[in-house]
């Protein structure tokens, strides 16, 4: 059954005081992306070198940021992944009504930026570590954390390439989002990118001698609003999904110093929001065939003018299924027989391409992750937490 999150089941238990002091704890550190994280990634390391438990650490290039994956049950064949990332967006220009850093706990729920997004998950799943090193299951399970997922899933890279040439092959991947503490088995990807023109200045009344780069990026922007519409037109549609077929769309644009100069640069950025079922690389390439059919005649009046692209982030889709037995697992250990579709991306795709089954299963709701006053309910926190200590107590995989 496919459907949208409902409400929970009833009389869930309170959330134990060390998981909301852990989540809590999380909350108030400062982990926008454009900040470091390794406050908090070191917090967990050394929270789990109480229980002897060492962490394999990745970094960034300038080491600023860090990864971490930790085996709880070292020793037992293949492992069931427990992943979040540590990142925040910001709340610059955001109303909030409390201190985005001071998570507060008020009539049900936990306040904070990340509380929700997904700080939450993460502390829970910290506070069982204990539980998990004496389960009596056959598997053990693996805490990954990463970096600058808010950016472009960038930090999960390095994570996956590092598990695999330490030769650990999890059994499965349960990607914490939140989704209502419903198992989500799909969502679409998220590829963005910069198109820079260069073309020629010259005064506006010589346009002739010129190459308006302005105008070369407008037809580029026509071209994708072009393959938008016939997406919407003629792509077969994913049921399930709030909008049921690919995207395209324009979120920047800039150009121009003087209404009586012809431009000689223009940029815009623009995403390709693709279902499960949908390439966009290939995508890309259809508008970057389109521009290459466009710079010969730019190039007759300035050898130097064209079109470049840059790679803002390439987040691909993800396409789970409710046979899978990780997302039965989720659905046992959620109390629930429903599924759902997400709208928003994740690391999931990453991990499902490297041949991971995956689900993204993950407490509160999307609606309030990125917004301000952020919470999450603790019932929500209650219902990831009997989710954690089922997981503890789980003999099998099915």
């Amino acid at each position: 059954m496919t459907s949208h999150p409902s409400s929970s089941p009833s009389s869930p238990s309170s959330v134990s005081p060390r998981a909301l002091q852990l989540v809590q704890t999380l909350v108030r550190m400062n982990t926008v992306s454009h900040n470091s994280n390794l406050a908090l990634i070191h917090f967990v390391r050394d929270e789990l070198q109480k229980l002897g438990v060492t962490s394999r650490i990745t970094t960034n290039t300038d080491k600023t940021k860090a990864n971490l994956f930790a085996t709880l049950g070292e020793g037992k064949p293949a492992g069931i992944i427990l992943s979040g990332h540590t990142d925040t967006v910001p709340w610059d220009g955001q109303d909030w009504t409390l201190d985005p850093l001071s998570a507060t706990v008020s009539d049900g729920r936990l306040y904070g930026r990340g509380s929700c997004d997904m700080k939450g998950f993460i502390g829970l799943a910290l506070a069982h570590a204990e539980g998990f090193l004496n389960s009596p299951a056959p598997f053990a399970v693996h805490l990954a954390l990463s970096y600058d997922e808010e950016v472009g899933c960038l930090g999960v890279r390095e994570l996956i390439a590092d598990m695999k040439d330490a030769g650990i092959a999890p059994l499965a991947c349960i990607i914490g989002e939140p989704t209502s503490m419903v198992p989500a088995t799909a969502h679409k990807g998220v590829y963005r990118y910069k198109c820079c023109v260069r073309g020629k200045e010259a005064h506006s009344s010589l346009t002739p001698q010129s190459v308006n780069a302005i105008e070369m990026a407008a037809r580029v922007v026509g071209k994708l609003r072009d393959m938008a519409d016939g997406f919407e037109a003629n792509e077969p549609r994913y049921e399930g999904f709030d909008v049921p077929f690919s995207t395209a769309s324009v979120g920047q644009f800039h150009g121009g110093i003087a209404d009586n100069v012809v431009p000689r640069d223009a940029e815009f950025r623009y995403e390709f929001r693709n279902l499960p079922t949908a390439d966009a690389i290939l995508m890309q390439r259809e508008l970057v065939a389109y521009t290459e059919r466009a710079q010969p005649a730019m190039k007759k009046i300035a050898p130097d003018a064209g079109f470049s692209f840059e790679t803002i982030c390439e987040v691909p889709a993800f396409l789970g299924s409710a046979s899978d037995a990780v997302t039965q697992l989720a659905q046992r250990l959620a109390g629930t027989k429903e599924t759902t579709l997400v709208a928003f991306g994740t690391e999931a795709g990453l991990f499902k391409n490297a041949g991971i089954p995956t689900v993204v299963c993950g407490p509160g709701s999307i609606n309030q992750a990125h917004q301000p006053d952020e919470f999450v309910s603790l019932e929500q926190l209650s219902r990831c937490e009997d989710f954690m200590q089922g997981l503890a107590n789980t003999s099998e995989l099915r």
